[in-house]
């Protein structure tokens, strides 16, 4: 009996629903990241990208355990000289909660072509709407 490789063209892709309402950041995320990168599938492969699409929504009623809304800071740089930027968690929350969360996927998944095949996928919203009824999301209860 020989071992089952998955092959780039036969990989079912399902769509999942995940409610971060209430919910700690870094769970959720984790969650996503098992899904887009496939690994809650009995036939992954680790060099086929047999990932599903993940929808977040509910990112701006997600929460921060312990003091991190205060002390946790996004670091980014805008490419010039003392473009150093930073902003607190507790600003990017208010403003930009589906960036905070696009952040805790894009540090769990693998900085390679699969890891950034599988950040497309990921479609995170700040309220309860989402524009993907058409593709029947299956709701994911953590």
């Amino acid at each position: 009996m020989s071992t089952y490789m998955a092959k780039a063209g036969e990989v079912t892709r399902k769509w999942f629903v995940i409610d971060a309402a209430g919910k700690p950041l870094g769970r959720v995320a984790t969650k996503a990241a098992v899904l887009l990168r496939g690994k809650h599938k009995p036939d992954y492969t680790p060099h086929v990208d047999c990932g599903d699409h993940v929808i977040i929504i509910n990112c701006g009623k997600a929460v921060l355990t312990g003091n991190k809304i205060d002390q946790k800071i996004w670091y980014h740089h805008s490419g010039w000289v003392g473009g150093m930027k930073k902003v607190k968690y507790a600003t990017l929350m208010e403003q930009r909660p589906e960036k905070a969360m696009e952040l805790a996927v894009n540090g769990m998944i693998p900085s390679n072509t699969i890891g950034r095949a599988a950040m497309t996928r990921l479609r995170a919203y700040a309220g309860s709407a989402h524009k993907h009824e058409s593709q029947k999301p299956e709701v994911l209860e953590l």
